[in-house]
């Protein structure tokens, strides 16, 4: 049967039952497999709403979904079930999540709002500013849930004194977030866990729900997610699980690559199908690929083999500063676009830190290249989106203390920073929302007359608005006649600079109405407060902030992060220097840091579809002065110039048979992973001192040896 897939994707694809790890490569089709898979499920008679697929994004959810119902051509009575973790989690705890003594309706704080709480719990345990910011208190409590330490644990591994007062107030912020009947992100993943753990009916009634589960991109699982799935699929043990060690670059955010490395010991009888035969890059990138992971000391083993031959060799280019880096970089994509083959959209530049790119921005300003830069300033971020949002939340539950406090004054209506104080002060005392001593005698009394009767008018235009979401009126008439209400189109004419700030941000609130209509136009019975949680999961009508950038025609610039998933036929690897790549954190932490930095690497390279270029500055300003930089370890492995026993085969392992002609690809395609980990340590790849010292001028790639960096006087080549 030609149905398109190889001999493995076949494989993975009639592996229909118990355990299965499917290993796939960097751009061997795992998108297809997953999805040619669920559709043979329900061909084979498994009811479409008996599987349950997640993923790590929306966009992929959504693509999975597109295809799945592609693939069988035909309209079901039930879809498949799929979506993210934190979407599933959600979905669970407001069936079940009163058993932990949260209300059902709970909200969901992003991070503009736990950043209000954290700075309310600061100033009741009475810590100043300068000893631990909202901000540092946040970090901690992020770093202790991604590693799944409770409130009451985080004192015992708390080291500095820093961290011993963050513990202390994250007991606190843990309890004000339950008293608020809120959970934060990290929350959606804890408290599932809890769920399953103290509820055996809650972990039934959720388990029973489905006959197949399959996990995408493994390798990015934490420990509560590692543990949800294991209860969620330990009965039927109908596990499918697919990913790739070698692009597990998520350590900093909890993910743990032990999960997909020792998936046969978890499940004994597991099936594991590898994906090698890759249909992205040449073959001249895959042995530079294969050359860089093989590095890394426990991995599970795995060749990445082309499905087409030829395509220039990588270029390795080194320049005196990162200003003639930016120069050498931009001057070369100027060139190629002189090509009718090629678009800005096809090229990308791809760098490990956020301070990387000013220079690349300068440079392709001054000849005019449209570019985007991925990663930037969240929508989400804006003053006019949060502040409409405040209001929409407040609207579907009062009680949002958080959401109260950021729009009781906006816009100004005269009540000042003393009456709220006065007010939150008296919620405090009392235990009880700012919304409800809103409607204490008083309370209210205390206030100055004038401070009252506008705390009493913003109460009642709440009420009056919230009376028209419970009567069913349209949640779109509803939000404008807000906006006209409060004047807040006024309000931005005022506070704005300019008149383009002002249509520019007003602009922003449309997009807020414009996607509370495409939500209120598909759901059958639309809620506000649903509305609301696709919002703070990011799966709500709002375009993605990065797919928006990446449907311009322009070249991207992004962190290698940020590149995960996607591909260009251009692709540059910039500032390939110990201290930024490897980052000079992991350097100093070494061991699995170092491996997770050499993933990090290969995700970049393995971007690249057609032509790959790998740079470095041979001096970097530090605080205003130049400071000679030493050659990536990456760099010498990329090239051959690194001893390492586990890459000769993976250098010198036979080339597929090619595939006919060039591949039209798509700019966003879902990436992948790999495989037993081997006991021999990898030696580790120093730096070759006779290499980066002082330079002469960059000589065009043409006149030396692709793939090798260009000599420095008085010094041998690499």
């Amino acid at each position: 049967m030609d149905d398109g897939l190889n001999a493995e994707q076949r494989s993975a694809v009639n592996t229909l039952a118990g355990p299965l790890l499917v290993l796939a490569g960097a751009g061997t089709g795992k998108t297809r497999v997953v999805t040619v898979r669920i559709a043979k499920l329900i061909r084979q008679g498994i009811q479409p709403d008996r599987i349950l697929a997640v993923t790590f994004t929306n966009k992929a959810a959504a693509e999975m979904k597109e295809r799945v119902g592609a693939q069988l051509g035909k309209r079901l009575k039930s879809m498949p079930v799929v979506s993210t973790f934190h979407s599933h989690c959600v979905r669970v705890l407001r069936c079940h999540i009163r058993k932990l003594g949260y209300p059902e309706k709970f909200a969901i704080y992003d991070r503009g709002d736990q950043e209000s709480l954290a700075r309310g719990v600061l100033r009741e345990i009475r810590v100043p500013g300068e000893m631990l910011k909202p901000s540092d208190l946040l970090f901690h409590i992020g770093n202790w849930k991604t590693k799944c330490i409770r409130p009451q644990d985080a004192e015992a591994v708390a080291e500095t004194d820093k961290e011993h007062l963050a513990a202390i107030a994250y007991r606190r912020y843990q309890a004000k977030l339950k008293t608020l009947g809120a959970v934060d992100f990290d929350d959606l993943l804890l408290l599932t866990e809890q769920l399953f753990t103290e509820s055996q009916e809650a972990l039934r009634e959720e388990a029973n729900r489905f006959d197949h589960l399959l996990i995408d991109e493994y390798q990015d699982t934490n420990g509560s997610q590692y543990r949800i799935v294991k209860a969620l699929a330990s009965g039927h043990r109908n596990l499918c699980v697919v990913g790739d060690d070698d692009q597990s670059i998520y350590g900093w955010r909890g993910a743990e690559v032990q999960h997909i490395l020792r998936f046969a010991r978890d499940w004994p009888d597991a099936t594991v199908v590898r994906l090698e035969q890759n249909y992205r890059s040449t073959a001249e990138i895959l042995e530079m690929s294969n050359r860089l992971i093989a590095f890394n000391k426990t991995r599970h083993p795995k060749v990445l083999k082309p499905s087409r031959s030829g395509g220039p060799k990588p270029r390795v280019e080194q320049f005196k500063t990162e200003t003639e880096e930016a120069e050498g970089v931009v001057a070369d994509i100027q060139r190629l676009l002189l090509s009718p083959d090629w678009e800005p959209r096809d090229f990308a530049i791809l760098f490990r830190t956020n301070e990387q790119p000013r220079a690349f921005e300068t440079e392709l300003r001054k000849v005019k290249l449209p570019y985007v830069l991925i990663g930037g300033m969240s929508f989400f971020d804006r003053r006019e989106v949060r502040d409409l949002l405040a209001y929409l939340k407040l609207l579907a539950s009062p009680d949002d203390e958080v959401a109260a406090r950021r729009i009781i004054n906006t816009p100004p209506r005269g009540i000042g920073n003393k009456t709220i104080e006065q007010l939150t002060s008296a919620a405090v005392q009392e235990g009880i929302s700012l919304w409800e001593v809103m409607h204490r005698p008083g309370p209210m009394q205390a206030l100055a007359p004038v401070a009252r009767q506008a705390v009493t008018s913003f109460c009642e235009l709440i009420k009056s608005f919230r009376a028209r979401v419970e009567g069913g009126e349209s949640l779109v008439d509803i939000t404008r006649s807000l906006l006209t209400a409060i004047k807040y189109e006024d309000d931005l004419t005022r506070t704005c600079a300019d008149e383009n700030e002002t249509q520019a941000r007003w602009a922003a609130v449309e997009e807020v109405v414009n996607a509370l209509g495409a939500y209120e136009s598909k759901a059958r019975k639309p809620d506000l407060r649903k509305f609301i949680d696709d919002v703070a999961l990011g799966d709500s009508e709002f375009d993605n902030e990065k797919d928006k950038q990446l449907k311009k025609n322009a070249i991207a610039l992004m962190t290698m992060h940020s590149a995960k998933g996607l591909e260009f036929p251009h692709v540059y690897v910039v500032g390939l220097e110990e201290g930024l790549l490897p980052h000079h954190r992991s350097v100093e932490a070494d061991g699995d840091a170092i491996d997770e930095e050499r993933r990090l690497c290969y995700v970049g390279v393995t971007r690249a579809e057609e032509r790959l270029t790998l740079t470095m500055a041979l001096t970097r300003m530090k605080w205003g002065k130049p400071r000679e930089t030493i050659p990536s370890r990456f760099l010498f492995e990329l090239i051959g110039q690194a001893d390492n026993p586990h890459a000769r085969s993976a250098a010198h392992a036979a080339p597929a048979r090619p595939a006919q002609g060039r591949r039209k690809t798509g700019r966003a395609t879902s990436t992948t992973r790999t495989s037993p980990p081997k006991k021999t340590a990898a030696k580790k790849a120093a730096p070759k001192k006779n290499v980066a010292k002082k330079s002469t001028s960059t000589r065009p790639a043409s006149q030396r040896p692709a793939g090798t960096p260009p000599p420095r006087k008085g010094q041998r080549k690499p």
